[in-house]
Protein backbone atom coordinates (compact mmCIF):
# COMPACT_ATOMS: atom_id res chain seq x y z
CA UNK A 1 0.00 0.00 0.00
CA UNK A 2 2.80 2.46 0.86
CA UNK A 3 4.03 2.82 -2.76
CA UNK A 4 0.59 4.13 -3.71
CA UNK A 5 0.80 6.69 -0.91
CA UNK A 6 4.15 7.83 -2.35
CA UNK A 7 2.68 7.97 -5.88
CA UNK A 8 -0.38 9.89 -4.68
CA UNK A 9 1.85 12.33 -2.78
CA UNK A 10 4.00 13.00 -5.84
CA UNK A 11 0.86 13.45 -7.94
CA UNK A 12 -0.72 15.82 -5.40
CA UNK A 13 2.38 18.01 -4.99
CA UNK A 14 2.84 18.09 -8.77
CA UNK A 15 -0.75 19.13 -9.46
CA UNK A 16 -0.82 21.65 -6.61
CA UNK A 17 2.36 23.37 -7.79
CA UNK A 18 1.13 23.43 -11.39
CA UNK A 19 -2.20 24.88 -10.26
CA UNK A 20 -0.32 27.64 -8.41
CA UNK A 21 1.75 28.43 -11.51
CA UNK A 22 -1.37 28.63 -13.71
CA UNK A 23 -3.27 30.65 -11.11
CA UNK A 24 -0.61 33.13 -10.01
CA UNK A 25 1.87 33.49 -12.89
CA UNK A 26 1.58 34.82 -16.42
CA UNK A 27 2.91 32.65 -19.25
CA UNK A 28 6.63 33.38 -19.59
CA UNK A 29 6.82 35.18 -16.24
CA UNK A 30 9.97 34.37 -14.30
CA UNK A 31 10.46 34.84 -10.56
CA UNK A 32 14.08 34.62 -9.42
CA UNK A 33 14.55 32.51 -6.32
CA UNK A 34 18.32 32.83 -6.63
CA UNK A 35 19.09 35.29 -9.42
CA UNK A 36 20.78 33.60 -12.37
CA UNK A 37 20.79 30.22 -10.63
CA UNK A 38 17.20 29.11 -10.03
CA UNK A 39 13.94 30.75 -11.12
CA UNK A 40 10.26 29.84 -11.21
CA UNK A 41 9.31 30.37 -14.86
CA UNK A 42 5.83 29.71 -16.24
CA UNK A 43 6.29 27.57 -19.36
CA UNK A 44 4.30 25.00 -21.35
CA UNK A 45 5.66 21.97 -23.17
CA UNK A 46 3.68 20.20 -25.91
CA UNK A 47 6.42 17.62 -26.42
CA UNK A 48 8.42 15.17 -24.36
CA UNK A 49 11.51 15.76 -22.26
CA UNK A 50 13.62 18.65 -23.50
CA UNK A 51 10.82 19.66 -25.89
CA UNK A 52 11.25 16.80 -28.37
CA UNK A 53 8.33 15.49 -30.45
CA UNK A 54 6.26 18.65 -30.09
CA UNK A 55 2.52 18.33 -30.71
CA UNK A 56 2.24 14.54 -30.29
CA UNK A 57 -0.31 14.80 -27.47
CA UNK A 58 -2.27 11.59 -28.06
CA UNK A 59 0.87 9.55 -28.71
CA UNK A 60 2.17 10.62 -25.30
CA UNK A 61 -1.20 9.93 -23.67
CA UNK A 62 -1.23 6.40 -25.15
CA UNK A 63 2.38 5.67 -24.18
CA UNK A 64 1.81 7.00 -20.66
CA UNK A 65 -1.33 4.89 -20.15
CA UNK A 66 0.59 1.77 -21.23
CA UNK A 67 3.49 2.67 -18.91
CA UNK A 68 1.12 3.33 -15.98
CA UNK A 69 -0.57 -0.05 -16.46
CA UNK A 70 2.81 -1.78 -16.64
CA UNK A 71 4.13 0.04 -13.56
CA UNK A 72 1.04 -0.84 -11.52
CA UNK A 73 1.25 -4.51 -12.57
CA UNK A 74 4.95 -4.75 -11.72
CA UNK A 75 4.54 -2.74 -8.52
CA UNK A 76 1.89 -5.14 -7.27
CA UNK A 77 4.29 -8.06 -7.83
CA UNK A 78 7.46 -6.55 -6.37
CA UNK A 79 6.61 -3.99 -3.69
CA UNK A 80 7.28 -6.22 -0.67
CA UNK A 81 10.36 -7.94 -2.04
CA UNK A 82 12.27 -4.99 -3.48
CA UNK A 83 11.64 -1.74 -1.58
CA UNK A 84 14.08 0.34 -3.66
CA UNK A 85 12.40 -0.75 -6.90
CA UNK A 86 8.97 -0.18 -5.36
CA UNK A 87 10.01 3.35 -4.35
CA UNK A 88 11.28 4.04 -7.86
CA UNK A 89 8.08 2.70 -9.42
CA UNK A 90 5.97 4.78 -7.03
CA UNK A 91 7.85 7.93 -8.04
CA UNK A 92 7.51 6.98 -11.71
CA UNK A 93 3.79 6.33 -11.31
CA UNK A 94 3.11 9.64 -9.54
CA UNK A 95 5.15 11.59 -12.07
CA UNK A 96 3.64 9.87 -15.09
CA UNK A 97 0.11 10.47 -13.82
CA UNK A 98 0.89 14.13 -13.08
CA UNK A 99 2.05 14.81 -16.63
CA UNK A 100 -0.73 12.63 -18.08
CA UNK A 101 -3.40 14.77 -16.41
CA UNK A 102 -1.79 17.89 -17.90
CA UNK A 103 -1.73 16.40 -21.40
CA UNK A 104 -5.38 15.37 -21.19
CA UNK A 105 -6.62 18.61 -19.60
CA UNK A 106 -4.48 21.18 -21.39
CA UNK A 107 -2.87 19.42 -24.35
CA UNK A 108 0.50 20.35 -22.87
CA UNK A 109 2.53 19.98 -19.69
CA UNK A 110 2.95 22.85 -17.23
CA UNK A 111 6.64 23.42 -16.43
CA UNK A 112 8.08 25.97 -14.03
CA UNK A 113 11.32 24.83 -12.35
CA UNK A 114 14.10 26.71 -14.12
CA UNK A 115 17.67 25.70 -13.21
CA UNK A 116 19.56 28.45 -15.00
CA UNK A 117 22.99 27.77 -13.54
CA UNK A 118 23.30 24.64 -15.68
CA UNK A 119 21.12 25.95 -18.55
CA UNK A 120 18.70 23.05 -18.13
CA UNK A 121 15.27 22.88 -19.81
CA UNK A 122 12.41 24.07 -17.59
CA UNK A 123 10.76 21.14 -15.79
CA UNK A 124 8.21 20.30 -13.06
CA UNK A 125 7.75 18.12 -9.97
CA UNK A 126 6.52 15.15 -12.04
CA UNK A 127 9.62 15.33 -14.25
CA UNK A 128 11.81 15.42 -11.14
CA UNK A 129 10.10 12.33 -9.70
CA UNK A 130 10.56 10.47 -13.00
CA UNK A 131 14.27 11.34 -13.17
CA UNK A 132 14.79 10.24 -9.55
CA UNK A 133 12.89 7.02 -10.33
CA UNK A 134 15.14 6.24 -13.28
CA UNK A 135 18.24 6.96 -11.17
CA UNK A 136 16.99 4.58 -8.45
CA UNK A 137 16.24 1.86 -11.01
CA UNK A 138 19.71 2.25 -12.53
CA UNK A 139 21.25 2.11 -9.06
CA UNK A 140 19.31 -1.06 -8.32
CA UNK A 141 20.38 -2.62 -11.63
CA UNK A 142 24.00 -1.65 -11.00
CA UNK A 143 23.87 -3.19 -7.53
CA UNK A 144 22.24 -6.35 -8.86
CA UNK A 145 24.87 -6.69 -11.60
CA UNK A 146 27.68 -6.21 -9.07
CA UNK A 147 26.19 -8.93 -6.86
CA UNK A 148 26.04 -11.41 -9.74
CA UNK A 149 29.53 -10.68 -11.09
CA UNK A 150 31.31 -11.01 -7.78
Amino acid sequence: MWPYVVAASVFAVDQLTKWAVIRFMEMGESIPIWEGVFHLTSHRNRGAAFGILQGQRWLFVLITVVVVIGVIAYLNRTRNRRPLVATALALLLGGALGNLVDRIRFGEVVDFLDARLINFPIFNVADSAIVIAVALLLWDMWGASRNTTG
